[in-house]
């Protein structure tokens, strides 16, 4: 069984994937004044880095035939762009509901059913996409994702980052003493009479607890990012504190969990149990959290582990992403025409994503898990990603299925 990771946005966009309309018509050209343009378009290279990550944990190298600075790339790329996704996922239901004050009234409702309507397309698109390709597609879970975060639009940025701690604080623990109590037989009568398992390997019950991106945990990356959506990113000492948040986290979180768990604390759990295929990476429902280990699990912190340490530094690492490319994107303007390219793929992320599945069938490589051992594959989807998404936005304000989805939404503007 392979596993498939984010796009998004993932989720990314205002799906990434999710895919959010671009903060102009051409996001390849010039830059404008205006700073919070530039904060926009920095949000764009941070899903576009999100892209590039979700490409190499695919398409790249397999991280034991990586050496030097490439295990690095393989190792931060792993667990942790599909949380980079799932965090402006979070940011992108802002950019729809009223990103620094929330829309109200009739606005509000019609903000509402633009992203129920999502949600819906999202886990439709995610489960005919496991049908055909196999594997765990983070499209469907998505869609669970932003139906869970409709009550919390309206709340502010410190009543977002409230939540977010205490779900990562608590679900994590939640979802192992579940896991453990849930038995096999238990699953199946579930899965019996789920129609999505009929359907694909992704079920109900993996998208909500047992799954690679169980909502019980990864909802604190995407409240996290609803919350960050609330700040003005382009105020210097927001920016500073977040930095400073960020690094923190981070290094608190990873520091902690290497001091009271030893020096596997960082592994990834998609690397344990993997033959050289790649197809013993996790299901869908066999490796969760709290299904095989003891207690001490919970204090491990590598990627997809979905432990508080795991979600904790992985949102510190995404926060000093997302700010560190609105820094750049806005102090240099030059490079921000340089990187006009990569930022387009960044406003077509849900695109990308998908692409990159259909791409991989017509050139007959299995999707799922990368089992390459060399750079050059995943090096030419970057490129062609790059290519693709520069043309195409020279002609077109948003990417092929961002227009799709778009076009699916407007039906909310009849609700009254």
């Amino acid at each position: 069984m392979t596993r498939i990771q984010s796009p998004q946005g993932m989720q990314a966009a205002d799906e990434n994937p999710p895919a959010r309309p671009p903060a102009s018509p051409s996001p390849a050209g010039t830059a404008s004044a205006g700073p919070s343009t530039g904060r926009l378009v920095g949000v764009d290279l941070a899903r576009a880095l999100a892209v590039f990550g979700m490409y190499i944990v695919h398409i790249g190298p397999v991280l034991s035939a990586t050496h030097g600075v490439g295990t690095w790339v393989r190792y931060l790329a792993d667990g942790h762009s599909s949380v980079l996704f799932a965090t402006l996922a979070g940011f992108s239901l802002m950019l729809i509901a009223g990103r620094r004050e929330p829309k109200t009234g009739l606005a509000g409702r019609q903000a509402k059913a633009r992203i129920a309507i999502r949600a819906v397309v999202l886990l439709a698109l995610g489960t005919v996409l496991a049908m055909e390709y196999g594997g765990v597609i983070i499209l469907g879970f998505y869609g669970v994702y932003f139906l869970l975060a409709l009550p919390l639009l309206r709340l502010r940025a410190g009543t977002l980052a409230a939540i977010a701690a205490g779900l990562a604080l608590v679900t994590p623990q939640l979802a192992f003493v579940l896991n453990s109590l849930l038995s096999e037989s238990v699953q199946q009568g579930i899965n019996a009479h789920d129609p999505l398992k009929g359907l694909s390997e992704v079920g109900m019950l993996d998208l909500l607890l047992t799954g690679f991106y169980p909502t019980i945990t990864w909802m604190s990356f995407v409240v996290a990012g609803m919350a960050l959506a609330r700040l003005d990113l382009s105020a210097a000492t927001v920016r500073r504190r977040l930095a400073g948040l960020g690094a923190a986290l981070t290094a608190s979180a990873y520091g902690l969990s290497l001091l009271l768990a030893g020096t596997d604390a960082l592994r990834s759990r998609a690397e344990d149990g993997k033959s050289s295929s790649g197809s013993g990476a996790a299901s869908s429902a066999g490796e969760s959290l709290g299904s095989h280990g003891g207690a001490s699990d919970l204090l491990s912190a590598g990627p997809h582990t979905g432990t508080t340490f795991d979600v904790i530094g992985s949102v510190g690492v995404a926060i000093l992403v997302i700010v560190g490319a609105t820094v750049l994107m806005d102090r240099l303007p030059r490079l921000r025409r340089l990187a006009g390219p990569v930022i387009a793929v960044g406003t077509m992320s849900l695109t990308a994503y998908v692409g990159h599945f259909l791409v991989q069938s017509l050139l007959g490589v299995p999707a799922g898990e990368s089992t390459q051992t060399s750079w050059v594959p995943v090096l030419l989807f970057i490129l062609g990603a790059i290519v693709f998404a520069a043309l195409w936005s020279r002609f077109f304000r948003r990417g092929p299925l961002e227009a799709l989805l778009n076009a699916a939404t407007r039906p909310a503007q009849y609700l009254r």
